[in-house]
């Protein structure tokens, strides 16, 4: 579990092509000093595992299915920067909201720009993740948590500060490049109970019918 604050932002430096899979090597940021092997560790809002880790790289293998639903292909991000945030522990503050690490899909940026001291994205999001978004929730886009300006038309828009642009890899995006969209976990868990409900409430009424 995460909280969508990146802690850094490091470079894919290798990339090797395994049967379904990809092992990749990311520069390890100075901050990153207690590391363990099978540490959980955000890549762009993607929960990977530690399996090797040395005073200049950690490396992660990304499995069929990372590799499916976010179309990635590492042997052309070499040289990409991403970002990462260690995995919470009992006891640490939540200054973003709760994250999975399991992203569902993938965005489009369709509007990149800067207004003063404020950027804006907007993102066009896939269908499956509509029923999650509301204007003024949660979102995590590439492994950062930010709150919904506006959604309309399947178009979210969220707004960053200076900060955050200095702290990510947000500010390098531009329209027609993909994001990594996490749609808040809470909500997905609401929806889908509400959803159970109402499955059952028709089936009652089904079965009081026969």
């Amino acid at each position: 579990m995460f909280s969508g604050i990146v802690e850094a932002v490091s470079e894919i430096k290798s990339s090797q092509e395994l049967a379904n899979a990809f092992r990749i090597q990311v520069e390890k940021p100075h901050e990153f000093n207690d590391l363990h092997l099978g540490d959980s560790v955000a890549c762009d809002g993607v929960c990977l595992t530690v399996e090797a880790f040395d005073e200049q790289q950690i490396t992660f293998t990304l499995a069929a299915e990372t590799i499916k639903v976010l179309r990635w292909n590492p042997q052309s991000w070499i040289g990409k920067k991403m970002n990462l945030e260690r995995s919470l522990r009992f006891g640490d503050r939540i200054h973003g909201h709760l994250v999975t690490g399991h992203v569902d899909s993938l965005g489009e940026i369709t509007r990149a720009e800067a207004e003063g001291e404020s950027f804006f994205l907007d993102v066009k999001v896939a269908s499956s993740v509509w029923p999650f978004i509301w204007k003024k929730g949660s979102i995590t886009i590439n492994g950062v948590s930010l709150t919904v300006n506006d959604v309309k038309n399947a178009i979210v828009e969220v707004c960053l500060i200076p900060e955050t642009l200095k702290r990510t890899n947000l500010g390098m995006l531009q329209p027609g490049m993909f994001v990594n969209i996490e749609p808040d976990y809470m909500a997905r868990a609401v929806v889908a109970a509400a959803q159970s409900w109402k499955a059952g409430e028709t089936g009652a009424s089904l079965g009081e019918k026969l």
